[in-house]
């Protein structure tokens, strides 16, 4: 089963058990600060999860496109990836563990719709209880009924800690225990094991976790337990990449036909064997070219500043691998092919993703001729360790050139120190991740409520003063302050920012009512509502307008939610700060007094 068949059959599969498919939200978080990009399937349904009412109703399936940077040192292994697709289903306060797990067993096992695995090769794990939630007996009395009923014999069931099976954003906000899947890939195992031997199976990647089934069943405040959910949610799923994998019977990621393009291509520019380098360059190519085609572009700062690393990432192992230069443009185009009918935003942005890659990698060339120029400066005598940091985190020089050079020169290298540097550098930026992107399921406190409404009227005002080629790049908000992105190529003059300052505050002393509405898509399309975030929710809509009516309001756009019912309760707003992010793009960051 080729991966466009797989895409096809999991949708198939829910659409016919009632569930509506939408379409994957941008790799960009929409007005959530607490990541810089979606991590998980659930990002973008936040707001659904916490209560709002999904313009598509309780069943949703979708294929979300996600990125995560916390592992960069694991890629190259057989499951990680930088960029990866979330499949899964969700239930919105309608089904709940049964349907789940029935569907779920139906899903991996059925011939008729489902991926056709083999029940004999399944194992399950529910959670054992603690202090804040009891056993869950009641997915593995499901489980056991499952079994019995399909002839699958031996002990299949295994009872985990919460670090295994309960799921939580963070401090707070809703929780609850998971039921996972793990399948035999090489069949090797006996058809009933031991809590041990499967404890030392998953350790040993004998068996894959192929699917995972959360219950939001309850709600967190301040990292306790305080009680169930009135809206019950399902979230379940698994990595498309990973599915993809045991489904075509490989023991890696790398070996399906997601990454067979980008492989060939990489084997014409290169005979090494360095498997790890190749696997490398493969992913964070791949990701480049989805990071770029939904709007990111190397620079300095936030998502920007993770693209600029992986290309430059991807740079140094081209080099080890002996790819001549200016050829990783060539290997995004089978990236490209791969995804181009997939997301549409892949082909129409083609030429612009060729065109950053190859100007990342002509920018990295000329740091590490800067970062050689530095070591000869220091090479008279031994690499201290903070030199050799300066090396890394300045000229991008990785510890094993700095160490190879310093050989070539009779010298050596303090690596402890370096370790050490680095270390004092990951704390740094973990305190400062903890503190600029806390949770994962946004703030929707008060004042940050009050913030996305204003970005609604930032939005429109900008296009009022400067002209309507201004469309937004991404915004960020915190109860401190809201920080919004804009297409525009000039700095703004003070008379340019005063007249927004002026307007919004305008509308805010205007008292307007904020509406949310419902409507199919051409429809509202046809209002005039602004939509800079994709297609996202399909064919019906959740429009927000301000003012008396969506004809005369006076902003209107594609929006999840949640806001304020008045701008009366926003305060007076002030500019603080405009400024350049990127080419073409300048960023203001505003206050509500």
């Amino acid at each position: 089963m080729n991966s466009t068949e797989i895409r096809k059959r999991f949708l198939t599969f829910f659409e016919k058990r009632g569930h509506a498919i939408v379409p994957s939200a941008s790799l960009i978080p929409e007005n959530d600060p607490s990541v810089l990009f979606n991590t998980a399937g659930m990002q973008p349904l936040v707001p659904y999860l916490l209560g709002e009412k999904h313009p598509l109703g309780t069943r949703l399936a979708n294929i979300q496109k996600c990125v995560r940077t916390g592992d960069l040192d694991e890629i190259g292994d057989n499951t990680h990836a930088t960029f990866f697709e979330m499949v899964g289903n969700w239930s919105l306060g309608d089904y709940f563990k049964k349907e789940a797990i029935n569907w779920s067993y139906e899903l991996l096992t059925s011939k008729e719709d489902g991926f056709g695995l083999d029940p004999q090769k399944l194992y399950v794990t529910c959670f054992e209880g603690d202090e804040n939630a009891p056993k869950d007996e009641e997915s593995a009395n499901i489980w056991r009924e499952i079994f019995e009923k399909n002839n699958v014999t031996g002990n299949r069931i295994f009872f985990l800690p919460a670090s295994k099976n309960w799921w939580s954003p963070g401090e707070n906000g809703p929780c609850g225990p998971d039921t996972e899947m793990y399948y035999d890939v090489y069949g090797e195992l006996n058809k009933g094991l031991t809590h041990e031997e499967f404890v030392a199976a998953d350790d040993a990647q004998q068996v894959v976790e192929i699917w995972n089934d959360v219950f939001m069943q309850y709600l967190k405040k301040d990292g306790k337990v305080s009680g169930e959910l009135s809206q019950k949610n399902v979230d379940t799923g698994s990595g498309f990449e990973r599915v993809t994998m045991v489904l075509q019977g490989k023991n890696n990621i790398f070996d399906t036909d997601i990454f067979q393009k980008i492989f060939s291509k990489i084997g014409e520019f290169s005979t090494n064997e360095n498997l790890r380098a190749k696997r490398i360059v493969a992913d964070h190519i791949r990701t480049a070219t989805m990071l770029i085609s939904d709007g990111v572009i190397p620079s300095n700062g936030d998502q920007g500043y993770v693209l600029r690393r992986i290309i430059r990432r991807a740079v140094r192992y081209a080099d080890i691998l002996g790819i001549k230069e200016n050829s990783l443009s060539e290997i995004s185009k089978q990236a490209i092919e791969t995804y181009k009918d997939i997301y549409k935003n892949v082909s129409e942005k083609s030429e612009i993703i060729i065109g950053e890659i190859n100007k990342e990698e002509e920018k990295f060339r000329k740091t590490l001729k800067d970062g050689l120029k530095q070591f000869e400066k220091l090479s008279d005598r031994d690499i201290s360790g903070k030199d050799a940091f300066i090396l890394f985190s300045t000229f991008g020089f990785p510890l094993e050139l700095t160490q190879e050079l310093a050989k070539e020169k009779g010298i050596k290298v303090d690596d402890c120190g370096y370790q050490e540097e680095f270390k004092k550098h990951q704390e740094l930026s973990r305190v400062g991740a903890e503190q600029k992107f806390k949770g994962g399921m946004g703030d929707t406190s008060e004042i940050s409520i009050k913030y996305h409404t204003t970005t609604h009227l930032l939005h429109q005002s900008l296009r009022e003063v400067l002209g309507t080629h201004v469309s937004q790049k991404g915004s960020n908000i915190t109860p401190e302050r809201l920080r919004f992105d804009f297409t525009h190529t000039q700095k703004m003059t003070e008379e340019e920012k005063k007249k927004v300052e002026d307007i919004v505050n305008e509308k805010i002393n205007a008292a307007l009512p904020v509406t949310r509405i419902e409507i199919p898509k051409e429809e509202a399309l046809k209002t005039g509502a602004l939509h800079f975030f994709g297609d996202k929710y399909g064919d019906v809509v959740s429009v927000y307008y301000i003012g008396e009516s969506i004809e005369n309001a006076y902003s209107k756009e594609f929006c999840g939610g949640p806001h304020v019912k008045n701008t009366s309760e926003l305060g007076h707003f002030k500019i603080v700060k405009e400024e350049a992010v990127a080419q073409g793009i300048r960023r203001i960051k505003a206050v509500l007094g």
